[in-house]
């Protein structure tokens, strides 16, 4: 907890954890969520190729047999923050080539849309902490139909629908499995485990269910790690496994009886890569990564007969009944002195208590005024935010360095090698587990201001985490994505804070002006690079909404320059937000009156800047090309490009006005007798009533809004659209330099 902040009485007992988890104390909820990835093959992390083809150098076909070096994937995936140790769900129905371990879907090259997950599952709910988490996966019982899958969108073209697996037919009949995972923390190191399994079919069927435990491989990568050991522990009817390992301790895995009362059979292999299979050389285990697979789909003696290895499943195989369900009890708890591991009564009071613990939580969020079902939306859309947190490893210099086999040499000189500074190994919240397992900079700050109304202090670190010195560049850029840490996107992280230290009840200055500091650097980065030409427009990078544009703006053009009417709105956008920060901490310290005043000013000279590319013949604002002889094309896209600037507006505080004084007579000064500066800007507080900066003077608003409101332009029965409905009748083609190029 910071210094600023104020200890508040729990609301629920769930407010309660996350206010022991906040102030690091011994009870660390936090410790086991999930954080387990959906998708970790076709990641850049990944890729050692001398070609940068991710998607190609890792594919789904490998990851059963292929150890992943920096992070793992799973179904209904848990681990401990560091992903030492990993525990997740897999399925087989008797028919598939292979186990159920990871969702599948299409790498960026196969699918005709890009990268797209084929199946079918679901965050329920979640709290917080993890102390109460829900997932569903919904199996097809017959064989799951990888190739035609791939085939079909192979066959399809960009301006064709995806082809999807309910298409397929494999659902009919409901001939699935309706598979859901609860989980429930009896404490912060003890996770009960309840998977229920139903026959959605109209005949009886078989399935197989191997709930997973696994060490992360960092002994094939790391010098002086010792390699865990999971063994077996077994006794009587329950299946006991105990892991142990050097920087986690031991934990035990307890697995209940199948419903017949028999135990499962505990199955043993290395999480190590199958070197024979894939790449031709000697075997560094006997029972590698896929051994479980092997032994269960194909009858292989691939399973450690010894009972020991790095990866371990539990196999329980159940028939059930035409609409019945199965239950499945398991437990995962360190080892403690004197600690019971009951499956019984007190499991099920353990769960039905988080559970009702959960809607505790959540009824103390629930706006006054909201519909049942509204608040069932907005609790999912919470529990979306909970499951969405991943653990994501990348040491960039180690990645660039390579292990005991070192990268191609032109991979020193290629992606992301301009980050060597960056080592990333944390719970981040990411856009999507299985589409975009990585976090984006500016994705990450949206994600931050849902998670400041039921986690503030995960907010608040995630904002500071991207301005730490192992994150941001020396030279004060924030990391994009990993595809290209290089790429540049909206600055909202300014905004994302503001919002965030509001929703935390405004109190937290101490965040305020630590956030503040980091984004002085990343505004100061902004100004020198992004700025070519010293005019306050901004070029460069992909700053719209919307992949919309005639061409595709993160690539270099051959000479020209596109100035940016959204990117030059985001800038002043960023810079009345800054503007915000510092006037909230120069009431608390006058120092900061001075920082203000510079906000104020850049502002200004902005605002100035965009006069430029208002269109005043169309009453919208355009991007502009600039040519290399100092001439300039209009580029008329009507897009929501021209909409961005009506974002630039802040109001000023009459009361904070008022106390201000060095800030206030500067700003009267500056725009006394800075003539290029459009005064209907500026509404300055006066007689008590609150002020207003605006990048849009009221008549341009007014002619902006009304093409936002038409339904021939933007405004479309779904919302807006990205692009105006005005370009089907009227398609922009832009001819330049013996170049042409459509909208």
């Amino acid at each position: 907890m910071s210094g600023g902040e104020q200890q508040k009485p729990a609301r629920s007992a769930e407010h309660a954890r996350l206010a022991e988890s906040s102030a690091d104390a011994k009870g660390d909820w936090k410790l086991i969520g999930p954080y387990l990835a959906a998708r970790a093959w076709g990641t850049v992390r990944e890729d050692y190729s001398a070609d940068g083809d991710a998607w190609r150098y890792f594919p789904f076909d490998d990851a059963c047999s292929r150890a992943y070096r920096w992070s793992e994937d799973g179904l209904a995936g848990l681990c401990d923050r560091g992903q030492n140790l990993c525990f997740a769900l897999s399925f087989w129905n008797g028919r598939d080539p292979l186990l159920k371990e990871r969702i599948f879907g299409l790498s960026g090259p196969e699918g005709n849309h890009g990268e797209d997950a084929k199946e079918y599952w679901w965050y329920l709910d979640a709290t917080p902490t993890a102390s109460w988490l829900r997932w569903r996966y919904h199996y097809p019982q017959a064989e799951f139909p990888y190739e035609r899958l791939r085939e079909e969108n192979a066959r399809r073209s960009r301006d064709d629908p995806e082809y999807e697996l309910l298409e397929t037919g494999i659902f009919e009949g409901d001939r699935y499995w309706q598979i859901t995972a609860d989980y429930a923390k009896a404490s912060p190191d003890d996770v009960l485990i309840l998977i229920s399994a139903r026959n959605a079919g109209p005949e009886p069927a078989e399935l197989h269910i191997l709930p997973t435990l696994w060490f992360r491989n960092r002994w094939s990568w790391e010098d002086g790690v010792a390699k865990p050991v999971i063994r077996d522990a077994s006794s009587g009817t329950t299946a006991v496994a105990t892991a142990e390992d050097d920087e986690l301790g031991a934990w035990k895995l307890v697995a209940g009886p199948d419903p017949t009362g028999g135990p499962p059979t505990l199955l043993f292999c290395d999480n190590d890569t199958n070197v024979p299979k894939l790449f031709g050389g000697a075997a560094s285990t006997p029972y590698p990564k896929d051994g479980v697979n092997d032994h269960v789909v194909n009858g292989a003696a691939t399973v450690n007969p010894d009972r020991r290895g790095t990866k371990m499943a539990c196999w329980y195989r159940v028939t059930v009944g035409a609409g019945e369900t199965v239950e499945l009890r398991l437990r995962l708890a360190r080892e403690a002195p004197g600690r019971i591991i009951n499956l019984g009564d007190a499991f099920t009071q353990t769960q039905a208590d988080r559970k009702r613990e959960a809607d505790e939580y959540y009824a103390a969020l629930r706006p006054e005024g909201t519909s049942d079902d509204e608040a069932m939306v907005m609790r999912q859309a919470f529990a979306g935010m909970t499951w969405s947190l991943q653990f994501y490893h990348y040491d960039v210099p180690r990645w660039l360095r390579g292990d005991t086999v070192p990268p191609p040499e032109a991979r020193k000189s290629g992606r992301n090698s301009g980050w060597r500074h960056l080592n990333n190994h944390h719970i981040i919240a990411m856009p999507d587990k299985w589409e975009y397992p990585w976090y984006a900079s500016w994705d990450l700050a949206f994600h931050c201001v849902v998670l400041a109304h039921t986690d503030p202090a995960m907010a608040k670190g995630q904002l500071l985490l991207l301005s730490r010195e192992w994150y941001m560049h020396p030279n004060g850029q924030l990391p994009a994505y990993e595809w290209n840490f290089d790429d540049v996107n909206p600055p909202v992280q300014a905004w994302a804070a503001l919002a965030v230290f509001r929703i935390d009840g405004a109190t937290d200055f101490d965040f305020l002006e630590r956030v503040f500091h980091k984004l002085l650097i990343n505004f100061t980065w902004w100004v020198n690079r992004e700025d070519a030409r010293g005019e306050n427009i901004f070029e460069g990078g992909f700053l719209g909404l919307d992949n919309i544009g005639p061409f595709n703006r993160s690539e270099m053009l051959q000479g020209e320059v596109l100035e940016q009417s959204d990117g030059t709105a985001w800038m002043a956008k960023f810079c009345l937000n800054m503007l915000e920060i510092a006037l909230l901490l120069a009431n608390r310290d006058p120092v900061y009156e001075d920082v203000a005043i510079k906000f104020f000013e850049h502002f200004a000279l902005i605002a100035i800047a965009m006069e430029n590319l208002w269109d005043e013949q169309d009453g919208f604002f355009y991007d502009r090309l600039r040519r290399p002889d100092g001439s300039a094309l209009t580029v008329r896209a009507r897009s929501i490009v021209g909409l961005l600037p009506v974002f630039a507006a802040v109001g000023l505080d009459a009361s904070l006005w008022q106390r201000l004084s060095q800030f206030r007579e500067r700003a009267r000064w500056y725009l006394e007798h800075e003539v290029r500066a459009k005064h209907h800007l500026y509404y300055l507080p006066s007689s008590g009533r609150p002020g207003l900066i605006s990048l849009v003077e009221k008549s341009r608003f007014q002619r902006i809004l009304a093409r936002m409101l038409d339904e021939n332009e933007f405004l479309s029965p779904y919302g807006l659209r990205s692009l105006s409905r005005h370009h089907q009748e009227h398609p922009l083609v832009l001819d330049f330099d013996g170049r042409s190029c459509r909208l």
